[in-house]
């Protein structure tokens, strides 16, 4: 097998539980800020209208067809657009406050902590995120994940965003190693295995949902625990 140095992870989908942190967040929103009145009729019609306009919106941030002040701002006018509620009576606080919540939340994946521990004994393990700075560092902090992690490199740091070569060749410099001894492992075939195929980085993809993909990945998963049975 291999020898392998250094383990990059993804953050949001991989480590940290996207979906039920802001599943959370959402069901406290719409109760805090009675969103019935605004125009929304049901928690699912804002849901659903959040994960419309949301991955819709980071799609076109990952290539550069907008940046960071401008998604947060359009965000959740475009979502209380699509959920028949009125954009004008959105909170002015609204995003700041999405924003915290969803930080703040704690939960991982199953096995996050043990695969964790385990690696941890044998590698130096980072992270590379297209997240947001405050916002990447909050939830490893909410989450405790930052004791595991020497180096966390985001393309808000960098200016580039995966899958752009340029953020695993900046990491790869950041550690002092070889592509060969680097390993990225991540959700997204677009953005974390493509992005490390190109830059000659191998990969395990993280597949919880077995969603198929035109992809051969140096290694596919479906939980996190698999990682010992090659690493």
């Amino acid at each position: 097998m291999k020898k392998y140095q250094h383990l990059f992870f993804d953050l949001d989908h991989t480590l940290w539980d996207y979906d039920r942190n802001v599943t959370e967040s959402l069901s406290e929103l719409y109760h805090h800020y009675e969103l019935l009145s605004l125009g929304i009729p049901t928690f699912e019609a804002f849901f659903n209208s959040f994960h419309h306009v949301n991955y819709q919106l980071w799609d076109d941030y990952n290539v550069g067809r907008i940046d960071k002040v401008n998604l947060r701002k359009t965000r959740f006018p475009r979502i209380f657009s699509h959920a028949g509620g009125r954009p004008e009576a959105i909170p002015a606080e609204f995003e700041e406050d999405f924003m915290h919540r969803t930080s703040s939340k704690p939960h991982v994946f199953p096995y996050t902590f043990e695969i964790l521990d385990y690696l941890k004994e044998k590698y130096q393990l980072h992270i590379i995120t297209n997240g947001f700075n405050e916002s990447q560092a909050k939830k490893i902090r909410s989450a405790k994940l930052d004791p595991y992690f020497e180096l966390v490199v985001t393309s808000e740091t960098t200016g580039h965003k995966k899958p752009d070569v340029r953020i695993f060749h900046h990491t790869v410099e950041r550690v002092n190693a070889r592509h060969q001894d680097c390993l990225m492992i991540g959700d997204n075939p677009n953005s974390d295995i493509l992005g490390a195929i190109n830059a000659g980085i191998d990969q395990v993809f993280f597949n919880p949902d077995q969603k198929e993909i035109d992809l051969e990945p140096t290694f596919t998963i479906q939980h996190l625990k698999e990682l010992e049975g090659f690493l």
